[in-house]
């Protein structure tokens, strides 16, 4: 018995085949990368920066493809947040000094936004910064902040004298800070303020909630290929488990979760790549079909497995941890209907 797993189609230019091509191969010999792995073996903290400054000048699609690859190695969560940062700061300042560095891997960025910290510091007119942004997606190992909120897009050092950090281990593994900002007026580097910054903030976080949903359908097509091999692997009264009917339905069940959220996660990843007008409504249906799907799916996985689907002994059960962590960080569902019922009326 097979199944065809949910994959991301997405219409890929001969170049991005290539980068989605060495993340495969690289992968295949390293199956937990760190940072310094991405950077210097795959060449992948310039991704997003534009090739003026050396970087590969992708977007939206570029992140999806590497994010796809990176979820299932648990390699994903700081590096979407550089990549998100990199590209909001060649948005809002296309010639700045700093993407060189940045794209070669000698400096390391983090964006604060609504979508990549559970609570967002105070920004005041004069572009001061205090109060603490929480639980900051790759916040911990950065060299610099590139914040967007509501008006301002700021650039901020990782100054020990004005930027504290917390570092936090989830649940999942993954490394995020909490950062206590005491930036005064004209040390931080003010960008873009008033609608454009409002706009870039709007859009960054569209960035890292469509980046998530490509690494869970990354994480989605991992865990039924595992259950689909121990369906025909494991044995009970003398013939595979996997000819059981009630383990069958379960496992299209799990098919077709995964294969609505890879559809809903491709739309949303053109509607951002292109900037489209729907791209509020389409990034909130995928987050949604996404957080019901990591369940259906991964519930399902634990179960087929049994007892063995959590020990450390399978990937499946870290796998499964991380994509819960995405769907709670995606933000509550409440939320993104009601954007969707306001984008879509």
């Amino acid at each position: 018995m097979t199944y065809d797993i949910a994959a991301l189609d997405l219409p890929l230019r001969d170049e991005q085949q290539m980068l989605r091509d060495s993340v495969q191969r690289f992968l295949a010999d390293n199956a937990q990368p760190g940072w310094r792995d991405l950077v210097e073996s795959l060449g992948l903290a310039g991704v997003a920066v534009p090739e003026p400054h050396g970087g590969f000048g992708g977007g939206m699609v570029d992140i999806a493809v590497v994010m796809a690859e990176l979820g299932p190695a648990l390699a994903g969560a700081d590096w979407l947040s550089h990549s998100a940062a990199t590209m909001l700061l060649a948005r809002a300042a296309p010639v700045h000094a700093g993407l060189a560095g940045l794209a070669q891997g000698d400096w390391r960025a983090a964006v604060i936004c609504a979508a990549s910290s559970a609570t967002m510091p105070i920004v005041d007119a004069d572009g001061a910064v205090r109060g603490t942004a929480t639980l900051v997606a790759g916040g911990a190992e950065a060299d610099m902040f590139v914040l967007a909120d509501d008006d301002t897009v700021l650039l901020i050092a990782a100054d020990r004298d004005k930027v504290e950090q917390r570092h936090r281990i989830m649940h999942d593994g993954s490394l995020t800070a909490d950062l206590n900002f005491t930036v005064k007026a004209g040390e931080g580097n003010l960008l873009v303020r008033g609608g454009a910054a409002r706009a870039m903030a709007e859009w960054v976080n569209d960035v890292i909630l469509a980046g998530r949903c490509a690494e869970a359908v990354g994480l989605m097509q991992h865990m039924i290929a595992a259950s689909t091999l121990y369906l025909g692997q494991r044995q009970q009264f003398g013939r595979a488990i996997g000819s059981f009917q009630a383990l069958r339905h379960r496992a299209a069940d799990m098919q077709l979760a995964a294969m609505k959220a890879a559809a809903l996660t491709e739309a949303a990843i053109l509607s951002v790549d292109q900037d489209r007008a729907d791209r509020a409504a389409t990034v909130s249906a995928a987050c949604v079909e996404v957080a019901d799907a990591v369940r259906v799916v991964g519930e399902g996985a634990v179960q087929i497995h049994g007892a063995m689907g959590l020990t450390e002994e399978l990937n499946l059960g870290a796998h499964f941890k991380r994509a819960l962590a995405i769907a709670s960080a995606m933000g509550p569902r409440a939320d993104h209907l009601a954007r969707f019922s306001e984008a879509a009326a």
